[in-house]
C-alpha cells in the first residue's frame, strides 16, 4: 500500500489545519492537550534464527504499549499482573505475525536463503521485504478489535497494533520508516547484535517516529529531519 498523490495532498492539508504555528508534522488539538494514542503497541520479534544459531520459538525482543496505565493507585501486585497480561497479549500477537510471515514466504515461492541474501551491515532495502496486515477480533487477545501491521526484515519482525479506525496508510508509512531507521542506526541485523540490550536506544528512535503512540505524516523532508535528530540523540 502506498499513498496516492491526491490522498497525500488531502491528508497534508488536514494536518496543516489541525496544527498550530511551528508544528513539526504532529497532529495537535486546539486546546493544546496531548491527543490520545493512535497506536496501541509496537514490538520487535524474532521471525527465524540467524544463520548459525539454533532454531527456537518466537520471541518478543522489545515491546511498548502506549496509552495511560490506569494503575497509579494500584498495588505492586496488581501492576505486576497487568504487566504480565500485556506481555502475554503481545506474545500472542507475535505468534500470529510469525505465522503470517511464513505463509507470505511460502506464497512467494522463494526459498528462505533468498530472503536472507542481504548482508547484515548493508543499508536495508524494504522493496522486497515481506509485510502484511490482519485483524484481531475482540477477545483475541485484546478486549477490543485491533488491526496489526507487520514487516519482516531478515530474521526480525516489526509490528504495530492499531485500532481498526486508524489510518492504515499512515501506520504503514510509520512502521517502514521506524523499522528501517532502527535496523540501520542500531545495526540490529549484525552478528551478535542483541535487540534486548539496545532497548534504551530503541526508545529514543521510537519517541522520534512515534511520539506517545501518535502517528505522524512522514514526508521525505520530515523524515530527514527526524533522522538527523535521532542521530544527534544517539550520539549523546
Amino acid at each position: 500500500m502506498t499513498l496516492s498523490h491526491l490522498e497525500a495532498a488531502v491528508l497534508q492539508l488536514r494536518l496543516r489545519f489541525s496544527e498550530g504555528p511551528g508544528a513539526s508534522g504532529r497532529c495537535r488539538r486546539e486546546d493544546g492537550a496531548q491527543p490520545p494514542a493512535m497506536v496501541h503497541a509496537f514490538f520487535i520479534q524474532t521471525l527465524r534464527s540467524r544463520p548459525g544459531e539454533e532454531a527456537g520459538c518466537c520471541r518478543v525482543l522489545y515491546s511498548r504499549v502506549f496509552g495511560p496505565e490506569g494503575l497509579e493507585d494500584a498495588g505492586s501486585q496488581d501492576r505486576e499482573k497487568e504487566r504480565l497480561r500485556k506481555k502475554e497479549q503481545i506474545l500472542a500477537v507475535a505468534r500470529q505475525v510469525e505465522s503470517a510471515c511464513k505463509l507470505h514466504q511460502q506464497a512467494s515461492g522463494k526459498p528462505q536463503s533468498e530472503h536472507l541474501a542481504q548482508l547484515p551491515d548493508e543499508p536495508v532495502s524494504l522493496q522486497d521485504a515481506p509485510s502484511g496486515v490482519f485483524r484481531l477480533p475482540m477477545g483475541d487477545p485484546f478486549s477490543e478489535d485491533k488491526t496489526v501491521l507487520w514487516l519482516g526484515i531478515q530474521c526480525l519482525g516489526f509490528a504495530l497494533v492499531c485500532d481498526p479506525h486508524e489510518n492504515l496508510l499512515l501506520a504503514e508509512s510509520a512502521l517502514k520508516h521506524l523499522a528501517k531507521t532502527l535496523v540501520d542506526h542500531l545495526k540490529l541485523l549484525s552478528s551478535g547484535s542483541d535487540v534486548v540490550l539496545k532497548a534504551d536506544r530503541t526508545e529514543v528512535l521510537l519517541h522520534k517516529f512515534l511520539p506517545h503512540g501518535q502517528l505522524l505524516f512522514l514526508n521525505d523532508q520530515f523524515v530527514l529531519g527526524l533522522e538527523r535528530e535521532a542521530s544527534a540523540a544517539l550520539c549523546k
